[in-house]
Protein backbone atom coordinates (compact mmCIF):
# COMPACT_ATOMS: atom_id res chain seq x y z
CA UNK A 1 0.00 0.00 0.00
CA UNK A 2 1.44 3.30 -1.11
CA UNK A 3 0.01 5.24 1.81
CA UNK A 4 1.87 3.01 4.30
CA UNK A 5 5.11 3.57 2.42
CA UNK A 6 4.46 7.30 2.73
CA UNK A 7 3.92 7.03 6.49
CA UNK A 8 7.08 4.97 6.94
CA UNK A 9 8.99 7.57 4.97
CA UNK A 10 7.59 10.42 7.09
CA UNK A 11 8.56 8.62 10.29
CA UNK A 12 12.00 7.70 8.97
CA UNK A 13 12.71 11.36 8.21
CA UNK A 14 12.02 12.21 11.87
CA UNK A 15 13.81 9.20 13.33
CA UNK A 16 16.10 9.71 16.32
CA UNK A 17 18.64 7.02 17.11
CA UNK A 18 19.14 8.08 20.71
CA UNK A 19 15.41 8.10 21.41
CA UNK A 20 14.96 4.81 19.57
CA UNK A 21 17.54 3.13 21.79
CA UNK A 22 15.91 4.44 24.96
CA UNK A 23 12.42 3.46 23.82
CA UNK A 24 13.50 -0.06 22.89
CA UNK A 25 15.23 -0.46 26.24
CA UNK A 26 12.09 0.69 28.08
CA UNK A 27 10.15 -2.01 26.23
CA UNK A 28 12.80 -4.57 27.16
CA UNK A 29 13.97 -4.68 23.55
CA UNK A 30 10.87 -6.48 22.33
CA UNK A 31 10.47 -3.94 19.51
CA UNK A 32 12.46 -1.52 17.41
CA UNK A 33 11.50 2.15 17.18
CA UNK A 34 11.96 5.11 14.88
CA UNK A 35 12.56 7.07 18.06
CA UNK A 36 9.70 9.54 17.63
CA UNK A 37 8.07 10.75 20.83
CA UNK A 38 4.30 10.53 21.19
CA UNK A 39 3.40 14.17 20.55
CA UNK A 40 5.45 14.43 17.38
CA UNK A 41 4.31 10.99 16.18
CA UNK A 42 0.68 12.02 16.53
CA UNK A 43 1.25 15.27 14.64
CA UNK A 44 2.81 13.36 11.73
CA UNK A 45 0.06 10.75 11.87
CA UNK A 46 -2.70 13.36 11.98
CA UNK A 47 -1.38 14.92 8.78
CA UNK A 48 -1.13 11.47 7.21
CA UNK A 49 -4.74 10.64 8.14
CA UNK A 50 -6.00 13.93 6.72
CA UNK A 51 -4.22 13.33 3.42
CA UNK A 52 -5.46 9.73 3.18
CA UNK A 53 -8.84 10.11 4.87
CA UNK A 54 -10.94 8.41 2.18
CA UNK A 55 -8.80 5.28 1.92
CA UNK A 56 -8.49 4.93 5.70
CA UNK A 57 -12.26 5.18 6.09
CA UNK A 58 -12.81 2.59 3.38
CA UNK A 59 -10.14 0.09 4.45
CA UNK A 60 -9.34 0.60 8.16
CA UNK A 61 -8.92 -3.10 8.97
CA UNK A 62 -6.69 -3.84 6.00
CA UNK A 63 -4.50 -0.80 6.62
CA UNK A 64 -4.25 -1.50 10.34
CA UNK A 65 -3.21 -5.12 9.82
CA UNK A 66 -0.55 -4.05 7.33
CA UNK A 67 0.81 -1.47 9.77
CA UNK A 68 0.75 -4.02 12.57
CA UNK A 69 2.93 -6.39 10.55
CA UNK A 70 5.69 -3.79 10.36
CA UNK A 71 8.76 -3.80 12.56
CA UNK A 72 8.70 -0.39 14.23
CA UNK A 73 6.48 0.05 17.27
CA UNK A 74 5.24 3.50 16.24
CA UNK A 75 3.47 1.89 13.28
CA UNK A 76 1.69 -0.52 15.62
CA UNK A 77 0.41 2.44 17.63
CA UNK A 78 -0.93 4.02 14.43
CA UNK A 79 -2.72 0.79 13.51
CA UNK A 80 -4.45 0.73 16.88
CA UNK A 81 -5.42 4.39 16.66
CA UNK A 82 -6.97 3.87 13.21
CA UNK A 83 -9.15 1.05 14.51
CA UNK A 84 -10.19 2.92 17.65
CA UNK A 85 -11.41 5.86 15.58
CA UNK A 86 -12.80 4.13 12.51
CA UNK A 87 -14.53 1.12 14.09
CA UNK A 88 -16.28 2.75 17.04
CA UNK A 89 -19.98 2.36 16.41
CA UNK A 90 -19.18 0.39 13.25
CA UNK A 91 -17.94 -2.97 14.48
CA UNK A 92 -18.86 -6.15 12.66
CA UNK A 93 -19.46 -9.32 14.62
CA UNK A 94 -16.55 -11.03 12.89
CA UNK A 95 -14.17 -8.28 14.07
CA UNK A 96 -13.53 -10.43 17.12
CA UNK A 97 -11.06 -12.41 15.01
CA UNK A 98 -9.20 -9.21 14.20
CA UNK A 99 -9.18 -8.15 17.85
CA UNK A 100 -7.81 -11.48 19.02
CA UNK A 101 -5.12 -11.40 16.35
CA UNK A 102 -4.00 -7.95 17.48
CA UNK A 103 -3.90 -9.04 21.12
CA UNK A 104 -1.67 -12.04 20.46
CA UNK A 105 0.59 -10.35 17.88
CA UNK A 106 3.42 -8.01 18.91
CA UNK A 107 2.06 -8.39 22.44
CA UNK A 108 3.19 -6.21 25.29
CA UNK A 109 1.37 -4.21 27.95
CA UNK A 110 1.30 -0.95 25.98
CA UNK A 111 -0.58 -2.36 23.00
CA UNK A 112 -2.65 -4.96 24.84
CA UNK A 113 -4.01 -2.53 27.42
CA UNK A 114 -5.08 -0.04 24.77
CA UNK A 115 -6.70 -2.72 22.62
CA UNK A 116 -8.44 -4.29 25.62
CA UNK A 117 -10.00 -1.03 26.77
CA UNK A 118 -10.69 0.89 23.58
CA UNK A 119 -11.28 -1.89 21.03
CA UNK A 120 -12.35 -5.07 22.83
CA UNK A 121 -14.28 -3.04 25.38
CA UNK A 122 -16.08 -1.04 22.68
CA UNK A 123 -16.77 -4.15 20.62
CA UNK A 124 -18.48 -5.86 23.56
CA UNK A 125 -20.56 -2.76 24.27
CA UNK A 126 -21.85 -3.06 20.72
CA UNK A 127 -22.30 -6.84 20.99
CA UNK A 128 -23.16 -7.37 24.67
CA UNK A 129 -24.63 -10.82 24.05
CA UNK A 130 -21.16 -11.98 22.96
CA UNK A 131 -19.51 -10.92 26.22
CA UNK A 132 -19.83 -14.15 28.19
CA UNK A 133 -18.61 -16.34 25.32
CA UNK A 134 -15.73 -14.03 24.37
CA UNK A 135 -14.47 -13.49 27.91
CA UNK A 136 -14.68 -17.19 28.72
CA UNK A 137 -12.61 -17.94 25.61
CA UNK A 138 -10.01 -15.30 26.43
CA UNK A 139 -9.93 -16.16 30.11
CA UNK A 140 -9.39 -19.89 29.51
CA UNK A 141 -6.62 -19.31 26.99
CA UNK A 142 -3.00 -20.19 27.76
CA UNK A 143 -2.05 -16.77 26.36
CA UNK A 144 -1.54 -14.36 29.26
CA UNK A 145 -2.38 -11.34 27.11
CA UNK A 146 -5.83 -12.72 26.34
CA UNK A 147 -6.21 -13.43 30.07
CA UNK A 148 -5.18 -9.86 30.87
CA UNK A 149 -7.63 -8.50 28.30
CA UNK A 150 -10.49 -10.50 29.85
CA UNK A 151 -9.73 -8.79 33.15
CA UNK A 152 -9.23 -5.28 31.77
CA UNK A 153 -11.82 -4.88 29.01
CA UNK A 154 -14.28 -3.09 31.32
CA UNK A 155 -11.86 -0.27 32.16
CA UNK A 156 -13.86 2.91 31.70
CA UNK A 157 -17.23 1.16 31.87
CA UNK A 158 -17.95 2.81 35.25
CA UNK A 159 -21.64 2.15 36.09
CA UNK A 160 -21.89 -0.24 33.14
CA UNK A 161 -19.31 -2.53 34.76
CA UNK A 162 -20.47 -6.09 35.32
CA UNK A 163 -18.89 -6.47 38.74
CA UNK A 164 -19.93 -10.10 39.01
CA UNK A 165 -18.02 -10.86 35.84
CA UNK A 166 -15.01 -8.89 37.05
CA UNK A 167 -15.03 -10.79 40.34
CA UNK A 168 -15.27 -14.05 38.43
CA UNK A 169 -12.18 -13.14 36.41
CA UNK A 170 -10.30 -12.12 39.54
CA UNK A 171 -11.21 -15.40 41.22
CA UNK A 172 -10.11 -17.41 38.22
CA UNK A 173 -6.69 -15.76 37.99
CA UNK A 174 -6.00 -14.67 41.57
CA UNK A 175 -3.33 -17.36 42.10
CA UNK A 176 -1.44 -16.54 38.92
CA UNK A 177 2.28 -15.96 39.37
CA UNK A 178 2.36 -13.71 36.30
CA UNK A 179 3.15 -10.09 37.16
CA UNK A 180 0.96 -8.79 34.34
CA UNK A 181 -2.03 -10.77 35.58
CA UNK A 182 -1.63 -9.75 39.22
CA UNK A 183 -1.27 -6.14 38.14
CA UNK A 184 -4.31 -6.34 35.88
CA UNK A 185 -6.51 -7.64 38.69
CA UNK A 186 -5.48 -4.75 40.92
CA UNK A 187 -5.90 -2.18 38.17
CA UNK A 188 -9.36 -3.38 37.15
CA UNK A 189 -10.58 -3.37 40.75
CA UNK A 190 -9.03 0.03 41.42
CA UNK A 191 -10.75 1.47 38.38
CA UNK A 192 -14.14 0.13 39.43
CA UNK A 193 -13.41 1.40 42.93
CA UNK A 194 -13.78 4.92 41.54
CA UNK A 195 -17.43 4.07 40.90
CA UNK A 196 -18.16 1.73 43.79
CA UNK A 197 -15.40 1.93 46.42
CA UNK A 198 -17.36 0.07 49.08
CA UNK A 199 -17.93 -2.95 46.85
CA UNK A 200 -14.26 -3.12 45.93
CA UNK A 201 -13.13 -2.63 49.53
CA UNK A 202 -15.39 -5.44 50.73
CA UNK A 203 -14.42 -7.80 47.91
CA UNK A 204 -10.67 -7.29 48.30
CA UNK A 205 -10.77 -7.74 52.05
CA UNK A 206 -12.80 -10.93 51.74
CA UNK A 207 -10.67 -12.46 48.98
CA UNK A 208 -7.25 -14.05 49.12
CA UNK A 209 -5.64 -11.97 46.39
CA UNK A 210 -1.90 -11.76 45.74
CA UNK A 211 -0.26 -8.86 47.63
CA UNK A 212 0.40 -6.90 44.42
CA UNK A 213 -3.24 -7.22 43.32
CA UNK A 214 -4.53 -6.16 46.72
CA UNK A 215 -2.13 -3.22 46.93
CA UNK A 216 -3.10 -1.93 43.50
CA UNK A 217 -6.82 -2.45 44.08
CA UNK A 218 -6.97 -0.49 47.33
CA UNK A 219 -4.48 2.26 46.51
CA UNK A 220 -6.99 5.07 45.91
CA UNK A 221 -9.48 3.85 48.48
CA UNK A 222 -6.86 3.84 51.24
CA UNK A 223 -5.74 7.32 50.26
CA UNK A 224 -9.30 8.58 50.62
CA UNK A 225 -9.58 7.00 54.06
CA UNK A 226 -6.46 8.71 55.42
Amino acid sequence: MELIVELEKAFAEKSNTENAFAMAKYMRNHFSFFGIKTEERRLIFKKFCKENQKEIQEKPREIALKLYSKQQRELHYCAIEILIKQLKGNYKKEDLQLIEKLLITNSWWDSVDTIAKYILGEYLLEYPLETEKVIEHFSNSENIWLNRSAILFQLGYQQKTNFYLLQSECEKHKNSKEFFIQKAIGWALREYGKTNPEAVWNYVNQTDLKPLSKKEALKNIREKQK
